[in-house]
C-alpha cells in the first residue's frame, strides 16, 4: 500500500468556486459584519478583506478581535448552499479514484459546507478524511496549528503529504513543514515554495507529478 497522502484543498482546487460560489459567500460574511458591528457596506467589506489578508480567514479576525461565535458564524455566512452553485467534472472522480494511497480534504470551511460540496461533485467516497475548520478548532490554513493538526489526525508526516492548494500563504506553511507543494493556478510566476503549478487539478494527469503517484492514466483510460 502507499505512503503517499493526497490533500486537497476544496474552493478553487477541487471545484471552481469563484464564479458562483464567492460571489455570494463575501456578500453574506460583509453582511454578518455590517449587523453585528453597525457598520455601512464599504466599511464592513473593507474590515472583512483586512482580516482575510492578515490572517487567512475573515473568522479568525472576527474571533480574535469581537469575540465572535465561530459556529454562529459559520451557519449564518454559509446558509446559502444549493446544488445548482456547484459546477461537477465527472473526469474528477475518476482522478482521485487513480491516486494511490490516502485522499483527504482539508478546508477552511466548515463541514456541513464541505460535506454538501462533495457530494454534489459525487466524490464524497474519495476521502479518507474530511479536515474542516472546526478540525483544526478554528487554526484556519495558513495557520501552522491547523496543519500539524491535520498531520496528528493523519498519523503521517509532511513528507508523505502533497498538498493541492489555491492559496500561496497555506502553500507557503505546507513546504516549511515539508509536504510537496501544488498550485492551483492559471498564473505562469511560480514561487519557489511551489513545487508544481497546474492550471486546474485535472491536469494531473499529465504533469510531472505522476511518476509520485505510480503513474495515473488519463480520465477515461483502463487503470
Amino acid at each position: 500500500m502507499s505512503r503517499r497522502v493526497w490533500i486537497f484543498d476544496l474552493d478553487d482546487t477541487l471545484h471552481d468556486a469563484s464564479s458562483h460560489i464567492f460571489p455570494v459567500m463575501n456578500l453574506s460574511m460583509t453582511r454578518y459584519i455590517m449587523d453585528l458591528l453597525a457598520l455601512e457596506e464599504p466599511a464592513a467589506h473593507q474590515l472583512r478583506q483586512h482580516y482575510w489578508r492578515i490572517y487567512g480567514a475573515t473568522l479568525k479576525g472576527l474571533m480574535r478581535h469581537h469575540g465572535v461565535d465561530p459556529h454562529h458564524f459559520l451557519a449564518e455566512t454559509h446558509a446559502f448552499l444549493t446544488d445548482d452553485m456547484v459546477q461537477t467534472t465527472r473526469q474528477l472522480r475518476q482522478l482521485l479514484q487513480r491516486l494511490p494511497g490516502r485522499k483527504c480534504v482539508f478546508t477552511n470551511a466548515p463541514r456541513a459546507y464541505a460535506v454538501k460540496v462533495l457530494d454534489v461533485l459525487g466524490i464524497s467516497d474519495c476521502f479518507n478524511l474530511v479536515f474542516s475548520v472546526e478540525s483544526s478548532r478554528f487554526h484556519a490554513k495558513p495557520s501552522v496549528r491547523g496543519f500539524r493538526m491535520l498531520l496528528r489526525q493523519l498519523r503521517c508526516c509532511a513528507a508523505d503529504c502533497t498538498l493541492f492548494e489555491d492559496s500561496l500563504p497555506a502553500l507557503m506553511t505546507a513546504k516549511r513543514l515539508g509536504m510537496r507543494t501544488v498550485w492551483i493556478s492559471r498564473r505562469l510566476h511560480k514561487p519557489n515554495f511551489v513545487q508544481y503549478r497546474l492550471p486546474h487539478v485535472l491536469a494531473l494527469t499529465h504533469s510531472g507529478l505522476k511518476k509520485h503517484a505510480g503513474c495515473i492514466p488519463a480520465p477515461g483510460e483502463s487503470g
